[in-house]
This record gives C-alpha cells, structure tokens and sequence, in this order.
C-alpha cells in the first residue's frame, strides 16, 4: 500500500512539473513620450504569434502580463504606436520613425535581428524589463 501511494505521489509531482503554468511580465520603459500605445506581439519558440497586445503609455512605461504559459523558449516583438494609427510610421528609406524593440533587448543591423536572438527561456515565472530604439 505505501508503494502504492508514493508512486501516485510521483506521478503527480512529475505531471504538474511538465505541465507547469509560468507566468511573464514584461515592462517596457524609457518610453520617450506618453503618447500613444505599445504594440506587442509574443511568439513561441517555432515563430507562431502567440498574442497581439497593446497597452496605453503611461508615466514613459507599459506593462504587459501573460499567464498560464508553459515551460519553453517565447519571443516579442513590439513598438510604440505614438499616433495611434495602427502601424509602425518609416522614413522614405524605410527606417522606423516610432520606438520599436525585441526580447533581449537586441539590435538588428539593417533590419531585424534574427529571431533566434529575440528568443528567451521561460522555466517558472519570469520579468524582463525592455528598453525601446528610437
């Protein structure tokens, strides 16, 4: 019978490992200005888009909170509809003329980085903090 019972007990330990549910955070700060919204996307580790948020600036920050996501590699993607029009305003060469941001607070060289810079761990519950390019 105690053999019995600790193996349920195993069992249920190891199920709600592998099906943990973490919870993200993310802040974006150093918001040039309190105009306008940021627009986030939050993909999983093969490129699918995940989500679509936006979330009004407000004291040169936002924060974005997504729950119930399970263990594995995520990216984001988001930039700073200061016009509220919907979409990312360029120059006439095509260079963002809005703030705009990766996870890992990457870079590109002439366009995006790749995606498998933006990509991120998330194994329990995680906060990253984002700084946007103007």
């Amino acid at each position: 019978m105690n053999r019995l019972i600790a193996f349920s007990l195993s069992l249920i330990c190891i199920s709600n490992f592998s099906y943990s549910q973490d919870k993200l955070e993310i802040e974006i700060s150093e918001i040039r200005n309190n105009k306008g919204n940021i627009m986030l996307q939050l993909f999983d580790g093969n490129e699918k888009i995940l989500t679509m948020e936006q979330c009004p600036v407000k004291d040169y920050k936002c924060s974005f909170t997504f729950t119930n996501l399970k263990q594995g590699k995520y990216a984001v993607r988001y930039y700073h509809d200061e016009n509220l029009n919907g979409k990312m305003e360029t120059n006439l060469v095509g260079k963002p003329t809005e703030g705009y941001g990766f996870s890992n607070n990457v870079i590109g060289k002439l366009g995006p980085p790749p995606f498998e810079k933006w990509l991120f761990e998330i194994i329990g519950d995680k906060k990253i903090v984002l700084k946007p390019t103007y």
